[in-house]
């Protein structure tokens, strides 16, 4: 069902989305995973993939798709793994793991063996939530067997 109201809500965030002051757009796109449905989702898919838009914006677009929790993200947050900088990358492990979509887990895997220590924590407590389990040794993530 069509829902009036969060359409022009939508609308306006949409705008503000195209704005050239950085720090609006990172308002915009916090707003835009409050308000959530469809459009919201493939927005911020389309964000996280936007690899000419600012750093943080990608990065709270990815924490959003956390938060609504949509499958089709799943895929998109994947590659945000790659993204340069900090805040994307460790983001969409969070996002993955809130997410709960096992295609996520292979190239979690591959996050947490060549990630810093924060972006570890937070590839591994995705993988937990997956369900994969680590043992710690000499500070790197081991399966368990």
């Amino acid at each position: 069902m069509v829902d009036p109201e969060r359409n022009s809500k939508v609308s306006a965030i949409l705008s503000e989305l195209r704005d050239v002051n950085k720090n609006r757009r990172r308002t915009a796109v916090m707003k835009l995973g409050m308000v959530g449905g469809d459009q919201a989702v493939r927005t911020l898919i389309g964000i996280v993939e936007n690899s000419q838009e600012d750093l943080i914006v990608r990065g709270r677009a990815a924490l959003m798709l956390g938060k609504l929790k949509d499958d089709r993200a799943v895929p998109h947050l994947i590659r945000a793994l790659e993204a340069p900088g900090f805040l994307t990358p460790y983001n969409a492990a969070q996002a993955l793991g809130k997410i709960g979509d096992p295609r996520a887990i292979d190239a979690l895997l591959s996050f947490a063996d060549n990630s810093n220590d924060k972006t570890r924590a937070a590839a591994v407590e995705a993988l937990r939530q997956l369900g994969y389990e680590f043992e710690v040794a000499f500070g790197q993530p081991q399966p368990q067997i």
